[in-house]
């Protein structure tokens, strides 16, 4: 007679400690029904575990099958552990488990997203702007946004063409910065 059903002869089958048998059922069962499982899932000791415990899970909520005489309770739960895994193997093969480092974005009309995109970081850009100097808000207007060369910026402006450099440069990194901090740039 195996410990489990040595237990269950044991115990009345109403206020039986419920933890003590699951406790038996896995120090009897598991070790075999894992080396088991391990083969029926081509070496995948992680799934096996999981199989094994929902199978002695099963057990301890239907212990009439383990005080059935003349049974050992070993073949039911080695076809219960034979069956999670045939219905894990169905299951997946109908809808695979897709496992991927981000979720994916939404597809959708990569025209239309050109346009939302570039309308968010005209207005991003220009809010951004607002927050610059004056001084840096002028250069980078003449240069960038009308087109001007230094000499040009430098005549339109009035100001030494080393001033226009030295400004421009300033006034991207503040540019920049703003942007960041207004979480534009990722």
């Amino acid at each position: 007679m195996s410990a489990t059903l040595a237990y269950l002869s044991d115990q009345p089958a109403v206020g039986r400690p419920d933890d003590q048998l699951l406790r038996m059922l896995h120090d009897e069962h598991a070790p075999a029904l894992w080396s088991y499982v391990v083969r029926l899932t081509r070496g995948d000791s992680a799934r096996a575990q999981d199989v094994v415990q929902e199978t002695l899970l099963r057990a301890w909520r239907t212990p009439a099958v383990l005080e059935r005489p003349g049974q050992p309770a070993r073949g039911w739960l080695f076809t219960v552990a034979r069956r999670i895994v045939i219905d894990e193997w169905r299951a997946t093969s109908r809808r695979p488990e897709v496992i991927v480092a981000e979720v994916p974005e939404r597809r959708s009309n990569d025209a239309d997203d050109a346009v939302a995109e570039h309308a968010v970081d005209r207005q991003l850009v220009v809010a951004a702007l607002r927050r610059l100097s004056p001084d840096h808000r002028e250069v980078l207007l003449e240069c960038y946004f009308r087109g001007s060369s230094v000499a040009e910026a430098s005549l339109a402006l009035g100001i030494p063409q080393g001033t226009i450099k030295s400004r421009t440069h300033y006034a991207l990194r503040a540019l920049k910065l703003a942007i960041e901090e207004m979480g534009g740039v990722q």
